[in-house]
């Protein structure tokens, strides 16, 4: 059974629904509550009154509807799902949802900014443009956590630039921008502990250019001949 450390406090997989963040992490949060509110400013001195409603999982849909495919996702947590509906008609050019267009069972959604929490063990975690939004010293804990709730494969989108958002005390909302093979060393260090869990990792330099890393477990590596793996 696998475990992390937060604030000198071992979480067993049991309880790992109590993620524990730093201080900062949790003052961020409540910036993200505030943001979905009252809207948020951005670089250009405009306003968004909706804050978090746009369903970026649709610029990459064909790639991920392919993976699920692959491995017969079915069930889904959508870990920072933000104001995101999959239940919502017109996700794609025929009018479908999201659970349609994935042909899905069913998804739960976790957004702490939103006081949303239905997180439950399930196929994959999907979690888009979120890593970013996360206070740098707990990113291991919350790929952790992300980890815990799959069976079968994390997909993971993380954006690599500076966003329009503006926190509301003036800070960029991606407040963690690293490149992507910090991000994908950060991954592999995590995925470690659940070396059956596949990953798919994209990580994007600028909106809509995403950059996909082979579909890679730990599992897999393990049983690679060679000691020098490229993935």
């Amino acid at each position: 059974m696998s475990s992390f450390t937060t604030k000198n406090k071992v979480y067993p997989n049991e309880k790992i629904d109590q993620l524990c963040l730093s201080e900062k992490g949790n003052a961020l949060i409540l910036m993200y509550e505030k943001m979905v509110k009252n809207g948020y400013d951005k670089l250009d001195n405009s306003k968004v009154d909706i804050a978090y409603e746009d369903f970026e999982l649709k610029l990459m849909k064909k790639t991920v509807r392919d993976i699920f495919s692959r491995f017969k996702i079915k069930t889904i947590l959508d870990y920072g799902s933000g104001g995101c509906d999959w239940s919502a008609s017109k996700f794609d050019e025929k009018g479908k949802s999201a659970m349609q267009y994935f042909q899905l069972d069913s998804v739960n959604y976790y957004e702490p900014a939103r006081n949303i929490d239905e997180r439950k063990l399930v196929d994959c975690v999907i979690s888009f443009d979120v890593l970013e939004h996360i206070y740098i010293s707990d990113v291991p804990a919350v790929l952790n956590n992300i980890f815990t709730f799959a069976k079968k494969l994390v997909v993971l989108n993380i954006a690599c630039y500076e966003a329009l958002a503006l926190l509301p005390n003036g800070e960029n909302a991606h407040i963690t921008v690293r490149h992507p093979q910090w991000w994908k060393g950060m991954v592999d260090s995590v995925s470690i502990n659940f070396p059956n869990v596949k990953v798919l990792l994209l990580t994007s330099l600028s909106k809509g250019k995403a950059h996909q890393f082979p579909i890679f477990s730990d599992a897999a590596r393990r049983q690679d001949q060679r000691f020098s793996v490229s993935y």
